[in-house]
Formats: structure tokens, sequence, C-alpha cells
């Protein structure tokens, strides 16, 4: 039995945990938040990578330290029908609801919206494109192989080669001064918080839980099996999170050096676009698209059959694989043809209802030897931050939907009035009540038994 990893074996699981987190999603909110961040860009940076970079980290560590093999296995801490609700509403949200229509509509917005001519019927194109790109998703999620393997150490570095260039470029040739940039939104009173919203977005943290185990599973069959050593995991990662870290404040700074040459742009994807055109010209531009297209639809596929085999998992009386990455496909096809813009508009409530879960249940899987995993504390924190949960998730819908339910004057009255909502946190007080009432009953219960 090994205790530790040698430093290849670390390595090679940094380097795998890198590949796992970067997607499409790391590029276009970084950008777009420092074209919002202006000057204060650096507060916003270390909001981003405390729920952009840390989370994630933690989230499989914590499947490591607790020996859970899996989601399911983790969330049945709190109760199995919990559970089920947990793991379903997490692997659609980084599945066929959001994550993986966002591959299909950040490809288009980066690439082929740029070169349509001007009036040209965009949604009719949208359709044909993301119609084609599901097409070769769900053809290699039918034939899982050599595909992701291939596309996976050729495509990543090819693609950080491209965007090193174009970073280095713009920055050398800045379009403003980051001092010089005025902050817009909620950046200019608490840039911070915001970048820490703005990290829900990437949905890594959701992803960790979901693919941990992926990576635990890699590290015991290299041999090491103590809970100590599986932590190892943490150490392994500090190079995938250092890189991650440092692209995000590199495409950031551009983000924010770009206000000097356009508006702020209505997503991140055009933006970006926008950037490869000014610094390398066409050509540039139709290598980041290609570029981009081919990680998104290599993430398309990893996404598509995680969730496949973990919904046949989950439901061994239900539809074959083959049948869910049919459906997967096909929803996720439906949802790309609303743009990439209303993507992320609606993702923001559910990725505010869902995160408060997930962070609760990382800290308590990584702490729960302090409390022997008592169910009890796991339930308490878990059913208080679902409280709070439900309004921050009703607070992020959009106004129109508000209005529409008449919900507008009363949430707008308990933002005013609850502590933290107006940062979008309101979740964290709950849970801390949770957890307090959940560790007394733990104490109390243990005493009692002695």
């Amino acid at each position: 039995m090994k205790q530790k990893l040698n430093c290849r074996e670390y390595a090679y699981i940094a380097s795998m945990l890198f590949g796992l987190f970067f997607g499409a999603g790391n590029l276009i909110f970084p950008v777009h938040m420092g074209q919002m961040a202006g000057k204060n860009v650096w507060l916003a940076i270390i909001g981003l990578c405390v729920t952009g970079v840390g989370l994630p980290l933690l989230g499989v560590a914590a499947l490591g330290i607790s020996r859970a093999n899996g989601l399911f296995e983790l969330g049945s801490r709190v109760g199995r029908p919990y559970s089920l609700f947990f793991t379903c509403l997490l692997y659609l949200t980084i599945g066929p609801f959001f994550a993986i229509p966002r591959c299909a509509t950040t490809s288009f917005t980066v690439g082929l919206e740029q070169v349509l001519p001007q009036g040209g019927n965009t949604r009719l194109c949208l359709l044909a494109f993301s119609a084609a790109f599901f097409a070769a998703a769900l053809f290699f999620s039918l034939r899982p192989g050599k595909i992701l393997v291939w596309v996976g150490k050729v495509l990543n570095p090819c693609f950080l080669l491209f965007l090193g260039i174009l970073v280095i470029v713009a920055m050398l040739r800045p379009g403003a001064a980051v001092g010089a940039v005025v902050p817009e939104g909620a950046y200019a009173s608490q840039p911070f918080f915001t970048g820490f919203l703005e990290g829900y977005n990437t949905m890594d943290a959701l992803a960790s839980l979901a693919f941990g185990i992926v990576v635990v599973q890699v590290i015991r069959d290299l041999g090491v099996t103590e809970p100590d050593a599986v932590a190892g995991t943490v150490r392994a990662g500090i190079f995938s999170c250092l890189l991650m870290a440092a692209i995000y404040v590199a495409v950031t700074i551009v983000g924010v050096q770009s206000r000097g040459l356009f508006e702020t742009s209505e997503n991140g994807g055009i933006a970006l676009a926008q950037i490869a055109q000014h610094y390398l010209g066409s050509v540039g531009l139709l290598i980041l698209a290609a570029t981009v297209t081919l990680a998104c639809l290599k993430t398309s596929v990893g996404l598509i059959t995680s969730c496949a085999e973990t919904f046949t998992g989950l439901f061994p009386k239900g539809p074959t694989y083959r049948v869910w990455a049919v459906i997967f496909s096909l929803v996720s096809l439906l949802f790309a043809n609303f743009g990439l813009s209303s993507i992320i508009g609606y993702s923001v409530p559910v990725l505010m209802f869902l995160y408060p879960l997930a962070i609760t249940l990382i800290a308590l899987s990584l702490f729960g030897k302090f409390f022997a995993y008592d169910r009890a504390v796991f339930v308490w924190t878990t059913a208080l931050t679902l409280v709070g949960a439900l309004y921050d998730f009703a607070a992020a819908l959009p106004a129109p939907l508000l209005a529409a339910c008449r919900l507008d004057g009363v949430l707008a009255m308990l933002r005013e009035t609850l502590p933290l909502a107006k940062l979008g946190l309101f979740w964290v007080l709950p849970a801390l009540l949770g957890l307090v009432i959940g560790l007394i009953l733990h104490f109390v219960r243990g005493k009692a038994n002695a």
C-alpha cells in the first residue's frame, strides 16, 4: 500500500484536474467581468478565484477525505430522497439545461456569428450550427474512446498556446489603463462579493462534486488508499489551481483593457471575439473560433457521457445509456437556441440555489470527522441552507418573471431587511444557524450516551 504519490503521478493528477475543469465558461466570464469591474478588478478577481478555483479543489478533496463513492453517496448523509433530488438537479445543471447548451452557443458566438453578414438570419444560423454541433457530440458520446484522449492531449495545449499569444499581444498594446476604467454595476460598490458570485457561473464547484470521484478513483488505482494520502489530491491540484488562477487574472485584465477599444459587451463570448479580431485580425478570429469550438465539443462529449452514465446508474430500470445520451443531446439542442445571453441569464437563479447547498455539503464532508459525520449536523445545516437558497433563487429570477408573479415588491422589501441579502449571500446565516443546532444536538447526544 502506497502512502503518497510520486512527482510524476502528482503531475498527472494535476493535468487531469485542469482538463476536467477548464471549459468555455472559464474564458467568457472572466473577460466580461474585467469589462465590468474596471479599476476594481483585483478585488473582483480574488472573489472569482474563491468560488472558481478554491471551491472546485475542495470539492474533489471532500470526496477523497470522506471516502464517499460519488455525489449520491455524499448527499445521502443528509438523506437518500434529498440526495436523489440534489444529484439529478446538479447533473442537469452542468449538463443539458445550461453547461452543454452553453458550449454550443459560445462556439457560435465566438465563431460563426462574427462573420455573418449584417441583417442575416442569426436564429436560423444558430439552429443549423447547434444541430451540427450536437450531432457530432452525440456521435462521439455513443462511441466514447480515444477521441477524448486525442483531443485533450492535442487541443488543450494548442488552445492554451493561442490564448497565451492573444493575451500577451493584448497586454503589450492595451486599449486603456486599468486604473482609468470606471467600474459598472455592482462592481462599483461590492467588487469582491460580485466576483465571488460570478464564480458560480463557471459551475466548477458543482462539477467537482460530479467528477471528483473520477480523480479520487485514479489515485486509488495508483495504489493510494489511506484517507490522508487520498487527500493528496489537494497537493496535486495546486499546479492546476495556479494555472487556472493565472488564466483568470490574464483574461480578466485583458477584458478591463479592452474597454478602451469597445463598449461593454452583452456577454464574454462577444468580447473575446472582438478582442481576437482587433489584435490578430480575421485569421486570429478564425483560429480562436476553431479552437473554442473543438474545446467545447470535447467538453460536451464528456458532459453528455457522464450525465448519461449517472442517470443510467440512478435509474437502473429506466432508459439505457444510449437513450439517455440521445435525450440529453436533444434537450441541449433545444436550450442552445435560446442564445448565450439567455442561457446565462436563466442559469443564474439555479446557480444561486445550488451553490449554497454544494458549499455546505463540501464543508461538512471536509470536516465531518470532527462530529463523526453525524446525520443531524448534515440535516440541520442543509435544511436551513435550503431556506436561504430558496430566497436567493427567487431574488435572482428575471425581473419580468418576478413582476408577472407579483413577487418583485415582496422580494425588494426582504432585500432591504434580510442580512447579506443585498450581496446575494443571505443563505450564509441560516447555514451557520443550522450548523450550530446540529452540533449542539450531536454533543448533547454524545454526553447522554456517555
